[in-house]
């Protein structure tokens, strides 16, 4: 895969600590790594993005933002409230393609769920990786809920023909509840699709070497790691199935 567009259930639930990790396999594992925000919000000229946050912690070689909206708003609203251009899903298409002739792997980050608008005529992430071909990678929360919103991101990328790798869970509690336990073995189900790691709460704190350092052990095989979900699950205290 050169490129693997990475989207979310939802908004603030760990897609860049993700997207950083898999950056942080694929560049221990020699590849050379381009991060792609198509669309930042919420953020003054200046300040750190999700792109920035992402290469700082994985050692990537390149991040790249498309457009910057300073208020945390969906990319379309944001930049019409802005009175800015949007960044369409033809652009965000054209801008990945352009960083796969220098980069052997490109990580597209989108903005809170899949659906969410990018421009005035409904263009969304899932429009971008349809146009790219790309892969996507569903990130999660652990608990309570998180099964419907990823039963539905699942249900609209199949609606669209486009592959799902699978699900990572985003920030997985150090005291996990009931709900979060059981997710563990649900999870596949509700996304058709393999649950392939889990991040530790807090993970994006960790100083830049003990985050590369650690993140092969937070993603499952297919994503370059070393995760394994039954063994994951056991250490859990809860008998998935898995």
């Amino acid at each position: 895969m050169t490129v693997i567009v990475v989207t979310g259930t939802g908004t603030e639930i760990g897609k860049t600590i993700v997207t950083a990790a898999l950056a942080a396999v694929a560049t221990a594992a020699g590849r050379s790594v381009a991060v792609l925000k198509p669309a930042q919000t919420g953020l003054a000229p200046g300040e750190a993005g999700d792109a920035d946050d992402a290469v700082r912690l994985s050692g990537a070689v390149t991040g790249t933002e498309l457009a910057r909206f300073p208020e945390p708003l969906a990319p379309g609203t944001a930049a019409r409230r802005a009175g800015m251009a949007p960044v369409p899903p033809a652009e965000i298409a054209d801008a990945a393609r352009k960083l796969t002739e220098e980069h052997d792997l490109v990580l597209v980050e989108g903005a809170g769920g899949l659906l969410v608008r990018y421009d005035e005529d409904g263009g969304t992430l899932a429009d971008a990786a349809r146009l790219l071909g790309a892969p996507v990678l569903v990130v999660a929360p652990a608990g309570l809920g998180t099964l419907n919103s990823t039963a539905l991101t699942a249900e609209a990328l199949r609606a669209r023909g486009i592959e799902q790798l699978g699900v990572v869970v985003g920030s997985w509690p150090a005291e996990p509840d009931l709900a979060a336990r059981c997710n563990l073995a649900d999870l596949p189900d509700a996304a058709g699709a393999p649950l392939l790691g889990a991040l530790p709460e807090g993970a994006g704190t960790l100083a830049p070497e003990a985050f590369r350092t650690a993140a092969a052990g937070w993603l499952a095989p297919a994503l370059g790691g070393s995760w394994d979900a039954a063994e994951f699950a056991a250490a859990a205290g809860t008998d998935t199935g898995v």
